[in-house]
């Protein structure tokens, strides 16, 4: 059987939007991230090409429009290029992406599974991971910025919930910083990325994942505006928390506001990224208004990452 290899050039901040609108078809598989090629009949500046495959049957083509359609809105914003179709005899056997390491933060670099690395210095802390169709490959800003508040103010033995838990690359920097972590979101290929990563890491004893979402979280259906998911657990917000951490849209920080004050013990620390400039003011009033204060923010191509303390009244 052939296949038809697509591809498309983006941005440093489209890659994690691609992968989690291809996560969203069951026609496209075999996700490639490599670094961007440019030759001399390019004018633009891509940063990564991404690689996938469909089947080359009679469904092809319709697959291929079906795919177009769900990346429109990131082509037209010039986040990626247009798709380009190649005919191929088989697909990779092994799938790895080959930008790594990434360094973030201080501490942090991310591997791939397979990438043999020498630590330069003794504190540093390895995170591998594989390819994901999940949000947080740790090549978005939003997450960057998140991982850099965590290395900041994660303490050992702290109670963590890891919302919107994507690829599982926060809930692996929280186990490795001393943090115990219920990581959870409501997209099952998420779900079983993070668990990927938690058993590739080696930090099973610290994190425990779950397919649900936190109070009202349940009830919004998927964090990138997808259909809503059933048969989700829901976890009530019991101030259980030292701290929480979610690199989810900003809408979802305003509707879940009043479930971080809960979810909280008093004292706690809440972290929010996932959104833009655009979304600033609305997610800090929100939060605002039920007790929290803010304590630090990081920025990045416009993205945004806040680090708030729940006020002890």
């Amino acid at each position: 059987m052939s296949w038809v290899e697509l591809c498309l050039d983006t941005t440093t901040e489209a890659v994690d939007w691609v992968c989690t609108l291809l996560a969203t078809t069951t026609y496209t598989s075999d996700i490639t991230i490599g670094s961007y090629k440019k030759s001399s009949e390019t004018k633009e500046d891509w940063v990564f090409t991404i690689y996938f495959y469909v089947a080359n049957d009679v469904y092809a083509s319709q697959r291929i429009q079906q795919v177009n359609n769900l990346l429109s809105s990131l082509q037209r914003t010039k986040l990626t290029s247009g798709i380009q179709a190649y005919v191929v005899d088989e697909k990779p056997e092994s799938v790895e992406i080959d930008n790594f390491p990434v360094r973030i933060g201080k501490r942090f670099v991310v591997l791939s599974p397979n990438t043999v690395y020498e630590s330069e210095t003794a504190d540093e802390i390895i995170l591998r991971l594989k390819t994901s169709l999940a949000f947080g490959s740790g090549l978005h800003p939003a997450t960057m910025l998140a991982m850099g508040l965590l290395e900041k103010y994660v303490n050992p033995n702290m109670n963590v919930l890891d919302l919107g838990s994507g690829s599982g690359i926060l809930s692996i920097a929280i186990a490795k910083l001393g943090g115990q972590v219920l990581a959870l979101d409501s997209d099952r290929v998420a779900v079983e990325s993070t668990q990927d990563a938690v058993k590739r890491n080696q930090v099973e004893q610290q994190v425990k994942v779950i397919q649900g979402s936190l109070g009202k979280g349940s009830e919004i259906g998927h964090w990138m505006g997808g259909d809503n998911i059933a048969e989700i657990s829901t976890i009530n917000p019991n101030a259980n928390f030292d701290l929480i951490v979610a690199n989810i849209l900003g809408r979802v920080h305003t509707t879940l506001a009043p479930d971080y004050r809960q979810a909280l013990r008093w004292g706690g620390m809440l972290i929010v990224s996932g959104f833009n400039q655009d979304y600033e003011e609305s997610v800090v009033a929100a939060l605002v208004a039920e007790g929290f204060e803010i304590m630090d923010k990081k920025s990045s191509c416009e993205w945004i990452a806040i680090a708030l303390r729940l006020k002890i009244s």
